[in-house]
């Protein structure tokens, strides 16, 4: 079974970029609807329109065309020349057609207003639209391109296309399709520039809610007297405002979390003094237990041998106990925080003294002492020093 690869994480965006892009898409979203819905309305207004043009064309088709040829009815000839009748009922680019016993007569209404002819294609195609009279689109291709046709049957079972160009209508609305488009590229730029700066200014308060943790993150929190008095600004902590709710949360935690503090602090000097108070009421009774055991054991006394074994062992608790104590009274003054003093001291001096104490203490332990011809003097704590050899040689 092979481990399968970990899903990637999501690039992770800041709540600025966020809601800029946001910001910018539901307005790209918007003027996307809105451009399409004008472009679709201003199409459908102009083809309603050419399909009035169309309806009050096709009843001057007929007139047209029996009118400049008479009714006679030939095939479709492209290019027919310039001796053609001229037509003045219809205006340029306007496409006559007439259907009447297999037979196809077509022509588009030139500039001069002269009638040219149409290829066979184009007869054919014209041909094919149904005789129901209502508009239909129709591509013609070539240099007529799309067309808005229309055929009617008339008495005699003669069927007559009128057909009049898209190029207007579809030019007006290419034409919108570039105006809206350029239109809403400058409205999303100035909406990402416009975006940005009142994202800024509106996230800004959020910044210094995170500037004011971020500074209470800094605090030595897990030692000693904190005075926690750094609080979001009442201008930042209005309730009424989002913002204003996490920078009056965030004020009402640090209250909370000040007075946990301030508890545990009360409550570590209480401990530190009764273990300091302790230490020192400890101190005499355990010297007084010790003098008198060793006195005891000293004297001029016979004693049994049971009784100078306990003597023994109480000196030795006591020594240890004494030890004991001394050792909570300095985790209680190093507590308080007691500076250490700073004076010369002569490790060769110390070290003979605390060598000289351990081989009383360990008389049966080999002890070797080597030591420079001169002294070495240090800048430091006697007592603390001292302290410390002893607990290593012990």
């Amino acid at each position: 079974m092979t481990d399968s690869a970990p899903p990637r994480r999501a690039k992770r965006w800041s709540l600025r970029t966020r809601l800029v892009v946001s910001i910018v898409a539901l307005l790209a979203a918007a003027s996307v609807i809105v451009g399409l819905v004008s472009v679709l309305a201003l199409q459908g207004f102009l083809m309603d329109r050419l399909d009035r043009q169309l309806t009050a064309a096709t009843g001057r088709s007929e007139v047209a065309i029996d009118g400049d040829f008479g009714g006679e009815l030939v095939p479709p000839v492209p290019g027919i020349g310039g001796d053609l009748p001229r037509v003045g009922v219809q205006g340029p680019f306007t496409i006559t057609a007439e259907v009447y016993g297999g037979l196809i007569l077509a022509g588009v209404i030139n500039e001069e207003g002269y009638l040219e002819g149409l290829t066979p294609a184009q007869s054919r195609l014209l041909a094919t639209v149904p005789a129901d009279g209502e508009p239909a689109t129709l591509s013609l291709g070539g240099r007529l391109g799309d067309y808005r046709v229309a055929a009617n049957q008339f008495a005699g079972g003669r069927v007559v296309v009128t057909g009049l160009p898209l190029s207007d209508v579809q030019a007006v609305v290419m034409q919108l399709i570039v105006v809206v488009a350029v239109v809403t590229a400058l409205v999303l730029a100035a909406a990402v520039v416009g975006g940005i700066v009142v994202v800024r200014a509106a996230l800004r308060p959020l910044e210094r809610v995170a500037a004011t943790a971020a500074q209470v993150a800094r605090l030595p929190l897990d030692r000693g007297e904190v005075a926690l008095a750094v609080r979001v600004p009442d201008f930042d902590a209005d309730p009424r405002t989002e913002v204003g709710q996490v920078g009056a949360a965030f004020n009402r935690m640090l209250g909370h979390v000040a007075s946990a503090l301030t508890a545990r602090q009360a409550s570590e000097n209480k401990v530190r003094r009764f273990v300091a108070d302790a230490s020192h009421e400890l101190r005499t009774p355990l010297a007084s237990i010790r003098g008198y055991a060793e006195l005891t054991r000293r004297g001029n006394h016979e004693l049994p041998p049971d009784v100078v074994h306990s003597l023994g062992r109480v000196e030795s608790e006591a020594k240890r106990m004494t030890s004991l104590v001394e050792d909570l009274l300095l985790l209680a003054r190093l507590d308080e925080g007691q500076s250490l003093e700073r004076e010369p001291v002569d490790l060769s001096l110390l070290l003979i003294d605390a060598v000289s104490d351990a081989h009383a203490a360990g008389p049966n332990h080999v002890w070797s002492l080597d030591l420079p011809e001169r002294p070495v003097i240090v800048e430091g704590d006697r007592g603390r020093l001292h302290q410390v050899v002893v607990n290593l040689l012990a």
